[in-house]
Formats: structure tokens, C-alpha cells, sequence
């Protein structure tokens, strides 16, 4: 289905495609025998199940979002399995000569064996985040039909448009009530995240003066010049594809105009928050001193989109400690890294509702090598029903 979001529309949720998906979900659920299921008009899927343990036990839960990346086109995916795969590079489309290669892709070699599901180089897969909530819905059902493994409450929801900063906008924390939660989101298997960038999306506009270009000398100004102008004026390696781990970065996304106008986007991205702050005041200094040096006013509107929910989850590590235990105890190696991006877990932490991340199990999210292992998401809804069996003993 395609449910590709898109920040433009000013709705919720953004496109349509996801509030379609969102009723199918919604049978599904109510199909494997989940409990009090509700899709509301914002696109956002609820259902539960009722203790088997006793009142007493913790209510946790377990969230994914509806939607797929705008970078990439989701529409007419044609995903396919690569059955046991034997490490060769996998030819996605001939004609276009697009290769998922071990050799660009190292990881690729710790899956020889497995079968993988693939794209066919004209979209992205989905599986960012359709395989979180394959493997969530995958777990309930398994719950539901072994009532000997015990459990508490647990509620389960989908939000639309997560991939543009607007998952939590209409979620109802009181409603969901649970303790805490964890989304299954895009990253490896084992990966294991509380840590997230603090985030600001910038829109600048840049004004200019339209000559007769050959006439135009000490007269015109291009707008388009002054805007790459204003980039180039930024750190030169604070940029994504020059930074990891920790460092955050400026990254311009869009950018369209002529000589009259220039409309810049771009986000700003950073883990520690003094940080995060200059880097909206480079910006902010970048404007005025434009803005000043061609006379024309250089309009600027800048908009804080989440903070790191480390600040949150430091008073909650249990739920990060149960994790890494329930993973050890399905033979899942804990990989703890910070997530160099953004999940409904850093918003919806900052709401009351402690939420650290589990990776899916899928690779090169939101382009079209993307790739998910079957074994990786088989391995994960082990994960998710001994994360709920060891709830139990939570008081």
C-alpha cells in the first residue's frame, strides 16, 4: 500500500493512502483477537490485550508508524526473496544498473544463509517501519494463541506520519495507558537505542532584483546565487555524509527558486543541546549578516521538531536493562547506538511515556536498497514476547 507521508499537506494524517492502511490494520487486530481495536480519523490504531498475569503486572507497550519515508517514492513496490542468500551481489534492476552489492554493503555477509526481501530499484521496500509492525502484530497473535505465556496489559498502536516529525501530534498517552513502551523501528537486529538527535526544520527564503541579464551589472541580484552563497557560508564538514556517531550536522533537503526568490529547507541536527542551540544561532546570524549585505531581507521560519530523549529515559534504565536481558535471553547480542535521526519515542517520552527503540531488523532505510533478513524479523518477535514475559516480574 502506499503510504508515503508527505509534510506539504497541513493533514492528518498526510496522505491518504495511510488512513486506508490504518483500517486494514485494524481488522487484522481484530481478526488475531485483540481487544477494544479502534482506528480514530487521524489515522492513529489502537488495540490491546488484557492481562493473563494478574491485575498487578506492568502494562507495557509497543508502537510503529504507519508511514514510509517522502525521499523515495513507496508506490508500486515490488518487493521479492532472495531465498538462502550465498553472498553474491543481488541484481535489483537490470535496465538501470542498480546492484546490491557486499561490496558497497559489508553487512550484507552476515546473512549468507538467510533469505532477504528486496526492492526492484524503483522504490524503497517499506520495511521502515511495515516490518515493526508486521513483527508487533506477528507477537500479539502468537500471545494470543499460547495464553501460557504469561503477561500484562499490552497495548499496541500505529501512528501515522512519523517519517515527517508528526507521529505523536494526536496520540492519546492516557488512552494507551501504559507504563512504557517501545517503538520497533528502522535499524539491525540487536540495536538498541534511547538516544536520539535534538531536531529544528528550517525554511529560508531568499529575495532578489531581476535585470535584463545583459544589462545587469551592480543591479541584479540572484537569489539562487545568494542562497548557495549562504550555504557554502556553513561548516563545510558539518554534514551527514561527513559525520557519525555523535556529530551533528547541517543538511540541506530542498531547494528551488529563480532569481526573484529561493526557497532553502533544511534540518539542523545534534545529541547535546548547547550544541544543538548554536547551530540555529549559525543560522540566525547567517540571516542577518545576508540580509544586510544585499539590502533584501532574507526571511527565515525555524521550528524545533524533537529533543533527545536521553534527558527522559535516564530516570527510567530498567526498561532499557529488560531489554538487553530479553535479548540475551533469545541470543541476540545488544547493540546500544544513538539513533542519527528521529523516532515517535523521543516526542512521546517527552509526554510521559518512556519510549527507547528496537530495531526491526532492516538495513539502508528509505532508499531503494533497502533490505530486511526474514531471519532478523522471525528473531525480533521472539524479542517482543520475551520483552512481555519478563514484564511480569516488573512491580
Amino acid at each position: 500500500m502506499h503510504t508515503r507521508s508527505d509534510r506539504e499537506t497541513g493533514l492528518t494524517p498526510s496522505t491518504p493512502g495511510q488512513l486506508s492502511f490504518a483500517y486494514l490494520l485494524g481488522e487484522e487486530m481484530t481478526g488475531i483477537g485483540m481487544q477494544d481495536v479502534s482506528v480514530d480519523d487521524n489515522g492513529y490504531v489502537m488495540g490491546f490485550l488484557p492481562s493473563n498475569a494478574g491485575k498487578e503486572a506492568v502494562s507495557i507497550g509497543f508502537i510503529a508508524h504507519l508511514d514510509t519515508s517522502p525521499d523515495m517514492s513507496g508506490k508500486n513496490v515490488k518487493p521479492r526473496v532472495v531465498g538462502q542468500y550465498r553472498g553474491e551481489d543481488i541484481v535489483l534492476n537490470k535496465e538501470k544498473g542498480y546492484v546490491l552489492s557486499p561490496g558497497i554493503f559489508p553487512e550484507l555477509s552476515r546473512y549468507v544463509g538467510s533469505d532477504l526481501v528486496v526492492t526492484d530499484g524503483n522504490t524503497l521496500l517499506g520495511a521502515d517501519d511495515k516490518a515493526g509492525i508486521a513483527e508487533i502484530l506477528e507477537a500479539m497473535e502468537y500471545l494470543v494463541q499460547h495464553p501460557d505465556v504469561k503477561h500484562g496489559r499490552i497495548a499496541v498502536c500505529f501512528t501515522p506520519d512519523e517519517e515527517i516529525g508528526q507521529g505523536p501530534d494526536h496520540f492519546d498517552v492516557k488512552r494507551f495507558g501504559a507504563t512504557f513502551a517501545y517503538t520497533l523501528d528502522g535499524g539491525e537486529l540487536g540495536e538498541l537505542e534511547y538516544e536520539n538527535f535534538n531536531a529544528a526544520l528550517v525554511k529560508l527564503v531568499f529575495r532578489g532584483r531581476n535585470f535584463h541579464p545583459g544589462y545587469a551589472k551592480n543591479k541584479m541580484v540572484n537569489s539562487l546565487r545568494v542562497a548557495h552563497e549562504f550555504l557554502g557560508s556553513l561548516p563545510k564538514k558539518d554534514t551527514p555524509e561527513q559525520t557519525s556517531g555523535y556529530e551533528g550536522f547541517f543538511h540541506p533537503f530542498s531547494i528551488k527558486g529563480g532569481v526573484e526568490e529561493t526557497v532553502l529547507e533544511l534540518f539542523i541536527r545534534d545529541f547535546d543541546k548547547e550544541s544543538f542551540e548554536w547551530r540555529k544561532s549559525v543560522i540566525e546570524n547567517g540571516v542577518r549578516e545576508f540580509s544586510r549585505k544585499y539590502e533584501l531581507p532574507v526571511q527565515i521560519e525555524m521550528k524545533d521538531q524533537y529533543y533527545n530523549m536521553k534527558e527522559k529515559l535516564e530516570a527510567s534504565r530498567y526498561i532499557i536493562d529488560l531489554v538487553k536481558q530479553a535479548m540475551l535471553d533469545v541470543g541476540v547480542k545488544p547493540l546500544i547506538v544513538p539513533i542519527r535521526g528521529g523516532t515517535n519515542g523521543s516526542r512521546l517520552s517527552f509526554m510521559g511515556l518512556p519510549t527507547p527503540n528496537i530495531g526491526n531488523g532492516s538495513h539502508n532505510s528509505h532508499g531503494r536498497y533497502e533490505y530486511i533478513p526474514v531471519s532478523s524479523m522471525e528473531k525480533v518477535v521472539e524479542l517482543i514476547v520475551r520483552v512481555c514475559e519478563l514484564c511480569v516480574a516488573l512491580k
